[in-house]
């Protein structure tokens, strides 16, 4: 994807209005939870919102509500791989996180690698009709999954100008994505 195009897409997703966002968020998060592959996943990991991806708020609260252990990643900064930190609904609530240099927030403990997650639930830029994953240019998730023994099913979800028809170039160590969610629509690859 050509670096005009990125930047375009993440000035078009960093303003969005508020209620935009809440009405995504809500709408994705509903039909997540009434999915199948959140009904059988018990160990699933999110990301905490930062540059104007669908919040995630909404559906974190929501896998309290439903009895599911909750992972945020963490960036590994040896391994420039992502670690996951088990959060509680209390460590959640009283904001127990830390600002990264590269501007996301994290959760203040330490993390391990883990695969024991049943589903991912990743942030995008872009994603094409082969489930071919854009993030935002760290590599942090794709190194992480490629590198997994089991593989968690991967979930993106984005705003709807986000899904791209075209085919996106994919690297060897790029990690396609099972499905999106937008607002409107649901694509399985």
């Amino acid at each position: 994807m050509q670096d005009i195009q990125r930047k375009a897409l993440k000035q078009q997703r960093k303003a969005l209005s508020r209620g935009t966002q809440q009405r995504t968020e809500h709408r994705i998060c509903m039909r997540i939870i009434r999915s199948a592959i959140f009904k059988k996943s018990q160990h699933i990991g999110l990301y905490l919102h930062a540059f104007g991806e669908v919040h995630t708020h909404l559906l974190i609260m929501q896998c309290f509500k439903h009895q599911k252990t909750v992972y945020l990643p963490q960036i590994s900064s040896s391994k420039k791989h992502l670690v996951w930190v088990k959060i509680t609904q209390n460590q959640y609530i009283q904001n127990r996180f830390s600002r990264h240099a590269l501007g996301m927030y994290e959760p203040k403990q330490r993390g391990k690698l883990i695969h024991i997650l049943d589903l991912v639930v990743t942030p995008l830029l872009a994603c094409d009709a082969l489930g071919t994953r854009i993030g935002m240019g760290g590599g942090f998730y794709d190194r992480t999954l490629c590198f997994a023994p089991y593989l968690p099913y991967r979930l993106g979800i984005a705003h709807a100008f986000q899904y791209i028809a075209s085919p996106i170039p994919r690297q060897k160590w790029d990690q396609p994505i099972d499905a999106l969610y937008t607002v409107n629509k649901t694509y399985c690859f």
